[in-house]
């Protein structure tokens, strides 16, 4: 890729990094007015699926392959709060 596509690439990403972020905070407004807790969990859950893309259209953009790590973190405390929320549920209605 020659040095204008490559700078306009990472524009790209930033922007979309932008437009990620904005629906981030768009989706905390479910989180406090959340009817029910499935509800708060899945934005969340948003939050988590949000930040690992913001994370990696910036590692791209910015040429910061850490960036990358800190997405496979997010994924991973993620798939652990879905699987310690669900369990509660499961307990809960059990109960």
């Amino acid at each position: 890729m020659g040095r204008h596509w490559g700078g306009f690439v990472s524009s790209f990403y930033i922007i979309i990094s932008g437009v990620v972020l904005l629906s981030v905070i768009l989706g905390g407004i479910r989180i406090v007015i959340g009817p029910t807790h499935a509800d708060r969990m899945l934005a969340v859950q948003f939050f988590g699926t949000s930040g690992t893309a913001i994370a990696l259209l910036l590692s791209g953009a910015l040429d910061r392959p850490a960036l990358r790590d800190l997405a496979l973190v997010l994924v991973a405390l993620a798939s652990v709060t879905t699987a310690a929320f669900t369990r509660d549920n499961f307990q809960r209605s059990s109960s």
